[in-house]
């Protein structure tokens, strides 16, 4: 399914709302071998921007773009908590 998030904390709405920003920011995607999945941290590389209270999400998490993918991080933990295709 084109658009998909994967991992479900986001509802439809907060995703479209999410790839909107980011797309507008224009952020370069990073490249990394090992496979990128929820529940795993994010890779070392990655930088990780805030996304602001405009976009409305309940939680305060980061995003960084990862072989073309939008993957949302939970600053607390380091941890990625949704992709986002």
């Amino acid at each position: 399914m084109a658009g998909a998030a994967v991992g479900g904390i986001l509802t439809t709405e907060e995703a479209r709302r999410v790839r909107t920003y980011v797309a507008a920011q224009r952020s370069p995607s990073i490249r990394v071998a090992e496979p990128v999945t929820v529940g795993q941290p994010a890779p070392a590389r990655a930088r990780l921007s805030p996304l602001p209270a405009s976009v409305g999400l309940r939680n305060p998490y980061r995003y960084s773009i990862v072989n073309d993918r939008t993957v949302l991080v939970d600053p607390r933990t380091g941890r990625i908590v949704e992709i986002i295709e």
